[in-house]
């Protein structure tokens, strides 16, 4: 399966649009259709000694949050850790029959997400694969957990949230946590409250121009903080960073200047405190602060620009929420950017060319 442009269509909305809207329906019918496969996953993954998660982009991004969710909520511990696939695959270790290994990957296409499955069937332990419909992951996955048809945008996003909440109810069934697992069920309806709170046009008018996007979270929200700065990259084509609230602290605040934006990702959580050492940075420099944020909070929101809220949620599932906002963030402003979301620049023949010629 190769990814092409879709047919272009000639303004709002675009398929990126469609996806974001379609996201508490689908997770509704990914959660449902999957409950046998999810049993027994949780099962097999349940006798392992150790579980790996890989991916690459998107997926990878899914993994990191996997990997908090296996750790706590699944009760490994030190025993679940998420890689990148290419670093998986060219640099560590193969996999022993003790360990399982989960791949995530939308469409199955990527070679390192492929190498990375077979990979771990060569060790003989137990192999998960979460994919799409129609994936051309190679049939070799012990249990495939499957997301939804194959997007027809570039930008990612309802197979992200999917994979995500796939990942919850995999970590709720390993560590036996039924109180998580009826947090998932949940997510579909806070969903969709989320989608009709913002005026996300008049958001994306107003900041559409800055210098530079920086994303910063803690936690599972570090991978929210990759996945909009991918996001931004992807389909309107800004210079945007994502970083660890930590990690940006130790140097890359030097950078941020008034011409830039800070979005603070910052549910209650350990790494609430630092987010907030974030917006006063930016703040303090003069760059405005988005602040995402849980309902009734007061303190990073006293010092946004603009505060967007989220449900109160288990910090491990926020990233399911957190990252909706700025999906629909992004689609705006790829709209006052007068730019086509879906393509990734594949319709512009510089870029389409590079592309072509790229193998991935």
């Amino acid at each position: 399966m190769v990814w092409t442009p879709p047919p272009a269509r000639a303004g709002h909305p675009y398929y990126m649009h469609d996806a974001i809207y379609a996201q508490p329906g689908a997770l509704r019918l990914v959660l449902r259709g999957n409950g046998e496969a999810l049993a027994r996953a949780s099962a097999q993954l349940r006798e392992a000694e150790r579980v790996l998660l890989s991916g690459i982009g998107t997926s990878w991004h899914a993994a990191l949050v996997g990997e908090l969710l296996l750790a706590r909520a699944g009760r490994l511990g030190h025993r679940a850790r998420a890689f990148h696939s290419f670093e998986f695959q060219s640099y560590w270790p193969g996999p022993d029959p003790r360990t399982g290994v989960i791949v995530v990957s939308h469409r199955g296409t990527k070679r390192f997400s492929r190498e990375a499955l077979a990979k771990a069937k060569a060790g003989g332990g137990v192999g998960v694969a979460i994919t799409g419909k129609g994936s051309d992951l190679p049939p070799i996955a012990d249990v495939t957990l499957v997301t939804v048809e194959q997007e027809r945008s570039a930008a990612h996003t309802v197979s992200y949230t999917c994979a995500m909440a796939l990942l919850a109810a995999l970590a709720a069934g390993v560590g036996g946590n039924d109180d998580l697992l009826h947090q998932v069920e949940g997510i579909p309806d806070l969903m969709a409250r989320l989608l009709g709170q913002e005026s996300w046009d008049e958001l994306a008018a107003r900041f559409r121009d800055r210098h530079r996007y920086y994303f910063v979270g803690g936690g599972p929200n570090t991978a929210t903080a990759y996945e909009a700065a991918l996001k931004m990259n992807e389909a309107n084509h800004t210079t945007a960073i994502g970083l660890h609230c930590e990690q940006f602290l130790h140097g890359p605040w030097a950078a941020i200047d008034e011409e830039d934006i800070m979005f603070v990702i910052a549910p209650p959580g350990p790494a609430y405190e630092r987010c907030l050492a974030v917006a006063r940075v930016a703040r303090d420099v003069g760059a405005p602060v988005v602040a995402i944020v849980e309902e009734g909070d007061r303190e990073i929101a006293g010092l946004a620009a603009e505060t967007i809220t989220i449900p109160p949620v288990d910090e491990l599932l926020s990233p399911i929420l957190a990252v909706v906002p700025l999906q629909l963030f992004t689609y705006h402003t790829a709209l006052e950017r007068r730019v086509n979301p879906d393509t990734m620049r594949a319709d512009q023949p510089a870029h389409g060319r590079a592309r072509a010629a790229l193998q991935l």
